[in-house]
């Protein structure tokens, strides 16, 4: 049985995870809880560009209509 994308969400809590937004920036950070609409509460966010630290941001909270994917950090 596949997983479902709130599985997947609920096993990736307080791991760092790469989201990319709908307007092309890339945010990564450890994610600390999440909703019915995926709106997701990250802890030691950081803008990245070209996969470089552009801007720390601390804790914030994503919009789920804004998220175009989740992944894994490295």
């Amino acid at each position: 049985m596949q997983d479902r994308p709130f599985d997947l969400l609920n096993k990736v809590i307080g791991k760092k995870i790469l989201i990319r937004l709908k307007n092309r920036v890339d945010v990564r950070g450890k994610i600390t809880s999440f909703d019915a609409h995926m709106n997701l509460v990250i802890e030691d966010a950081e803008e990245l560009e070209e996969g470089a630290v552009k801007l720390k941001l601390g804790t914030i909270l994503l919009r789920g209509a804004n998220i175009i994917f989740v992944s894994p950090a490295e």
